[in-house]
């Protein structure tokens, strides 16, 4: 079920509201656990129990964590194993067919592949819950110990198979009390309709002119730049849409979430568009891998090391695939280019000139990110020059 399809938007989102507001405060988390889960299993039931598993695990990370304040030790080790499970998940479900099938393809050998399907929002719900537990280890979180309120932030539908990425510690005092009045509701019912325009109104209408140019077998020039910007628009009116879709549906149950988008395209910077771009991933990269690894407080050598590991990262984690390893080091090395020398150099160029280049260098990864066959990947950045 996904926000734009029928069933939700004439049966599942009106009842949900209708018991909800009828629903004594106290047992509002319950209910949104359970609307949450009827939400999640909607496509594929069976993975309910990995929703289940995920819960289960952090919660008890969690407490095992605060139990083991006095003990550094026993607290990290705590900490450790609650991100190995979560990586473990992600690992098998997302990567591992991705990985089995290129030491096959390199070594001979014949490690199994599944093709399980992957289950929706996986990525997102495995970076809140890991974070759950490094926040109560940093103590910038407090440990929920009601697990129908843990369940309840885990799960959540509004947020749950497209972003933002929504941190324990942003919506814990939310999970506990949250305000509710007519005022924050209607400018929920406001924001989830102009999310809900961007995507049917404007993506999926943009989309088709980007099929039609990728599915081309005579590119002109013109053409493969179109096909370029109306894949630009469709992704931006496609995910921003949702992130506008998640914030309207968390104000009409009382929650504030994160903005996630803030005009990427009006850049003049790869540094910048970074900055407005899917704003809960980067800042989640930002804070619980950069900073970890040092930042910029480290020597120059390990610095670049460090753009490089989040980068690479935030590649994978889009997807399986080679092009989205070249999607996150083509960032990379703008990010250290920038930073290094090119910055100061686009700083002198009139406003207009370095908007033209941020604009550039996004086209062209968007080409990286969207095209997943390296052959037709090449072909189609030929075609933007001429070839």
């Amino acid at each position: 079920m996904v926000f734009s399809s029928l069933p939700f938007l004439f049966f599942y989102l009106p009842v949900v509201l209708l018991i909800y507001k009828l629903t004594p405060l106290k047992l509002r988390n319950l209910f949104l656990l359970l609307a949450s889960l009827f939400f999640y299993g909607w496509g594929e039931p069976v993975y309910i129990l990995i929703m289940f598993l995920s819960t289960a695990v952090d919660y008890t990370h969690g407490m095992l964590v605060e139990r083991w304040r006095s003990d550094d030790r026993k607290a990290r080790l705590a900490v450790a194993s609650s991100v190995f499970f979560n990586l473990a998940i992600l690992v098998f479900f997302k990567y591992w067919d991705f990985i089995a099938g290129n030491v096959n393809a390199l070594t001979g050998l014949n490690l199994p592949i599944f093709g399980i399907p992957l289950p929706i929002g996986i990525s997102f719900y495995t970076f809140q819950t890991m974070s759950y537990t490094i926040d109560v280890y940093r103590q910038s979180a407090p440990v929920q110990r009601n697990v129908i309120t843990f369940g309840a932030y885990v799960t959540l539908f509004p947020q749950l198979i497209a972003g933002p990425i929504i941190k324990y510690k942003t919506v814990a005092e939310q999970l506990v009390s949250r305000t509710e009045n007519l005022e924050k509701f209607v400018s929920g019912v406001r924001r989830f309709t102009v999310g809900l325009a961007k995507k049917v109104l404007l993506a999926n209408a943009i989309g088709e002119l980007w099929d039609q140019a990728l599915a081309s077998q005579s590119l002109t020039v013109a053409g493969a730049w179109l096909g370029l910007a109306a894949y630009a628009f469709q992704i931006y009116f496609d995910f921003s849409g949702y992130s506008d879709m998640a914030i309207g549906l968390g104000r009409m149950l009382g929650f504030e979430f994160i903005e996630n988008f803030n005009y990427p395209y009006i850049s003049r910077s790869v540094v910048d568009f970074w900055k407005r771009w899917h704003i809960s991933l980067t800042t989640w990269f930002r804070e619980y891998l950069y900073f970890p690894l040092g930042g910029n407080r480290v020597p120059r050598w390990k610095w670049v090391r460090n753009i490089l590991i989040v980068w690479l990262l935030t590649g994978l984690w889009h997807g399986a695939g080679w092009n989205f390893l070249l999607w996150g080091l083509y960032y990379a090395l703008f990010m250290l280019a920038e930073r290094l020398f090119l910055g100061k150099w686009l700083e002198k160029l009139p406003r207009a000139l370095q908007h033209v280049y941020a604009l550039f260098v996004v086209l062209i990864g968007w080409a990286l990110f969207a095209v997943e066959d390296m052959g037709r990947l090449g072909a189609y950045l030929s075609a933007c020059f001429g070839g």
